[in-house]
């Protein structure tokens, strides 16, 4: 009987001698993962995959088994996977014990949510699908790219606010402790809101006194939320130096933050647009 296999990127790999074969279903969980298994060329296998799989279109297009962290066996089995292959916060576990007892193999590939570790990941997925040729050609060209921009010079001071998503009147901001804030501190931007952790609405009072300078944004929740001109009109932005100026970059947030192949590139984007929006004599929105 197969068995459920975390897989630690950077580590030996449970089923690294197994060829894949052409014919086998896999199911896959975990944005990053369906990005890696598409850089590597070896999304063909690829059946279905869970609600976080946006990228790309081919495969955001396949059969849906639902949401990453809460899944249930009965949906995966629906599709008929040979493999899964998994990100670490895919569950319940009890689902993925579910599943391994009736004979799929399901390989989680855990790595730690931060930048270094995205070659390592990319080394652990081409490892266990017998792709390491490739995989290490990719990790070494995404290590190249983060070793980059981490030589880049020092921006001025630059206070900046991440929002994910807007609720009601309040925008959704990212603390510490998060992929966004990460994103931040890798391009140079200091993090406004950095002495809270985690994501929460922020309201007028805590943007007066935060006074970002720049907001950084999800270009999904600047859609939710009916384009720019709605972001100004929110309650204490116009008391915000980036609200006055109208200093806004929109991202991608899967590919900024879901810390996939993607990534690297998109910081270096994203940096590259925070330099002409802070040498701008003019500032306004950065277009992607």
């Amino acid at each position: 009987m197969m068995t459920l296999a975390w897989l630690c990127a950077g580590t030996p790999l449970a089923h690294a001698d197994d060829q894949p074969s052409t014919n086998e279903r896999w199911v896959v969980l975990g944005g990053d993962i369906a990005e890696t298994l598409t850089a590597l060329g070896a999304e063909a296998n690829v059946i279905a995959r869970d609600d976080t799989v946006l990228y790309p279109p081919a495969m955001a297009d396949l059969p849906s088994v639902g949401y990453l962290r809460q899944l249930s066996a009965e949906s995966v089995l629906s599709v008929q996977p040979d493999r899964v292959l998994a990100a670490e916060h895919a569950g319940p576990k009890e689902v993925l014990e579910q599943l391994t007892a009736v004979g799929v193999a399901i390989d989680i590939i855990a790595a730690p949510n931060t930048l270094e570790a995205i070659p390592a990941k990319v080394r652990a997925v081409a490892q266990q699908i017998n792709r390491q040729r490739e995989g290490e050609r990719l990790a070494v060209s995404l290590t190249a790219k983060l070793e980059r921009l981490a030589a880049l010079p020092a921006l001025p001071p630059t206070r900046a606010m991440f929002v994910m998503q807007h609720s009601g009147l309040t925008p959704r901001v990212a603390g510490s402790g998060t992929a966004a804030h990460t994103a931040l501190e890798a391009v140079g931007l200091e993090n406004a809101f950095s002495a809270m952790q985690g994501y929460h609405n922020v309201g007028a009072e805590a943007l007066a006194k935060e006074a970002p300078e720049l907001i950084i944004m999800s270009q999904r929740g600047l859609d939710a939320l009916s384009g720019e001109t709605a972001l100004w009109q929110l309650p204490g932005m116009a008391l915000t130096p980036a609200g006055q100026a109208q200093r806004l970059i929109p991202i991608d947030d899967q590919a900024l933050l879901g810390f996939g192949p993607r990534a690297p590139d998109q910081l270096l984007a994203l940096r590259q647009q925070v330099e002409a929006l802070l040498t701008a004599p003019t500032t306004a929105r950065v277009n992607q």
